[in-house]
């Protein structure tokens, strides 16, 4: 049970949660961590395809390993932003956030 199969049929669930949640949500926090299912669905794509693609070099480890820094830099920023809006506002309901505009 070894095959490409499953490592893709684990990233589509993790892919449909994370945007099942995202489109859902109205909390910040629960928006950002759809967004870091779908990073990781996308991270096992990228690995499932360097392994059993035929390719003995890297790729897809560099890729994920890209994705992840990308993630960790995202949510740096994202929280920094929810912060804030939690400081303005009160809440993290992103329906509140456009009070923020000027």
């Amino acid at each position: 049970m070894n095959d490409i199969q499953s490592y893709l049929a684990v990233a589509s669930i993790l892919f449909s949660l994370g945007v099942f949640t995202v489109i859902t949500r109205r909390n910040a926090i629960a928006i950002l961590m759809g967004i870091e299912l779908i990073l990781n669905a996308a991270n096992i794509n990228f690995i499932a395809f360097n392994r059993f693609g035929g390719m003995e070099r890297l790729d897809g480890h560099i890729f994920a390993i890209f994705v992840i820094v990308l993630a960790a830099a995202e949510a740096a920023v994202a929280l920094a932003i929810i912060i804030n809006l939690f400081k303005n506002i009160g809440t993290v309901d992103v329906d509140q956030a456009k009070e923020l505009r000027g």
